[in-house]
């Protein structure tokens, strides 16, 4: 929603690009929104002048899997940019060049940048008895970039809505800290953003949507957190068993499996 005006896209991706564009290059927004049977929905692509598309989402948790989230985004949106073309034709289409980026404004340490490849993901082929590919025939680069308030200080002094941004959801955690309560810590921010010519125009427009749409994220992020933990506890109890299984093979009496595991005597019992 911040970033809906394509002056303000041409503006973000000179300083995430460190490039400079003519004010009267065209830009033109095609982000992805419910696609109906896969549930594609990405957070910010746009065309610049017909020769380059750049997606970018952000991200308050660290996900290892942005390179193929990206993939999947960026074939759909040639999809859109190539609907109505004949992709059977001999003649050669022409694509937009694609740029990757991932806004990245969480709590937990990160870098000033990182990189993140496709590749990186493939599994080993020596599994397989093959010689590693120097050059795999798929690739994806995505550049990550900590927004944090204080970070890419370069990148905000280009960007002042970016900066303002940043500077907000700071402000936000800060009240949180202050006051122990999440929600009166984001109407405090908008307050004192309000206040101090911070996103001031928007939140004047938005702030009642702003509430609700971080309110609501911030919840997700504390089930997410919740969903890990969980998950962990569910690989602490399968490698229970596993250990379990090995000691019964070696022999092990079922009460020194409980012992060691902490497993119930009927499970071990059944294994």
């Amino acid at each position: 929603m911040l970033f809906s005006d394509p002056a303000l896209l041409r503006e973000l991706y000179c300083a995430l690009g460190g490039v400079s564009l003519p004010p009267d290059v065209p830009v033109s927004i095609n982000t992805l929104e419910n696609v109906l049977f896969m549930d594609f929905i990405n957070d910010i692509s746009f065309e610049i002048g017909g020769k380059l598309v750049v997606l970018i989402e952000h991200q308050s948790t660290i996900n290892p899997n942005m390179a193929l989230r990206l993939l999947m985004y960026v074939a759909r949106v040639y999809e859109k940019i190539t609907d109505g073309r004949n992709i059977y034709s001999g003649k050669r289409l022409s694509i937009p060049r694609p740029e990757f980026f991932v806004l990245y404004n969480g709590t937990d340490p990160f870098p000033d940048e990182q990189v993140l490849r496709l590749s990186g993901a493939f599994e080993e082929l020596k599994t397989l008895g093959l010689a590693e590919k120097d050059s795999p025939s798929l690739e994806l680069v995505v550049k990550v970039i900590n927004i944090n308030e204080g970070r890419n200080q370069t990148i905000a002094d280009r960007c002042k809505k970016l900066a303002e941004y940043s500077a907000f959801v700071a402000k936000a955690r800060a009240f949180e800290k202050e006051l122990g309560s999440r929600e009166e810590a984001i109407k405090s921010a908008i307050k004192y953003c309000q206040k101090h010519d911070i996103l001031k125009e928007f939140l004047k427009l938005h702030a009642a949507e702003v509430l609700g749409m971080l309110f609501t994220e911030w919840k997700l992020e504390d089930a997410i957190a919740v969903a890990r933990e969980e998950a962990w506890e569910d690989g602490r109890a399968d490698e229970k068993l596993k250990i379990a299984r090995n000691l019964l093979a070696k022999g092990s009496t079922p009460e020194f499996v409980r012992e060691i595991t902490g497993l119930d005597i009927d499970t071990i019992r059944e294994l």
